[in-house]
């Protein structure tokens, strides 16, 4: 017999929960015993737990224990946008120019925001994002290449690091800021900006588990107006 899938069974516990077999409050069993319930191993059991997690349905706390929470949480979710997506909305032609495509060891605060180890090395990616001729993001990422370790075969002159990522790499969470950063002569001169304008910013970190993935920071010309839809 096939081993079950996560979707599998994150929707049948879904449903144990929503008829009540577990109440609102209560500790659910331990990964171990639902593996043994399921018969599969604790690696689907944690994936199907997680999807429930980000539902709000549950709450996982290490050594506590999961917990069927008393009301569902409502999430205002952000997804991350495939930036070709966004220019080819426009009614523009996209293309990625790839500036830098790096392996080394990574900078202090990089490496002490990816979590890693001192021998670790990491991928620096620089991407200036095209629509038609002109400059429509600068994405500065630094990627975790023990997490992703194929991403030194992956296309990126061709399939931006962005859109390569979000279509094969899942992620289980991840933390995003907004905000203005002030354009140095580098990057002012890629977004045909004047030195020192405010440039719109994304800075975004994602994980699976334990593991991080990446860290990247997008910069957008003035003029930049972020959509969203709730």
């Amino acid at each position: 017999m096939n081993e079950r899938s996560h979707l599998f069974i994150s929707t049948d516990i879904r449903t144990r929960i929503t008829t009540g077999e577990w109440s609102p409050g209560a500790l659910m069993p331990r990964e171990i015993e639902l593996a043994d319930e399921y018969g599969c191993a604790r690696a689907t059991i944690n994936r199907a737990l997680q999807t429930l997690a980000d539902e709000g349905l549950i709450e996982r706390k290490r050594r506590a224990g999961t917990r069927i929470l008393e009301l569902p949480k409502q999430h205002a979710r952000l997804e991350i946008p495939i930036i070709r997506h966004e220019v080819e909305a426009m009614g523009q032609r996209y293309h990625p120019n790839l500036l830098l495509n790096e392996e080394r060891h990574a900078p202090d605060v990089i490496a002490a925001n990816l979590k890693l180890r001192t021998e670790q090395r990491v991928l620096h990616l620089q991407t200036l994002h095209m629509a038609d001729d002109q400059p429509f993001a600068f994405e500065d990422r630094w990627l975790n290449i023990d997490a992703v370790p194929e991403v030194r075969v992956a296309p990126l002159d061709k399939v931006s690091a962005n859109e390569w990522l979000i279509r094969h790499i899942p992620y289980a969470s991840g933390n995003v800021s907004f905000g203005a950063i002030q354009a140095d002569e580098h990057v002012a001169g890629l977004l045909e900006a004047k030195p020192g304008s405010a440039l719109f910013s994304v800075e975004r970190t994602t994980w699976r588990g334990e593991q991080m993935i990446t860290t990247v920071q997008i910069a957008y010309p003035p003029g930049y107006q972020l959509r969203s839809a709730l």
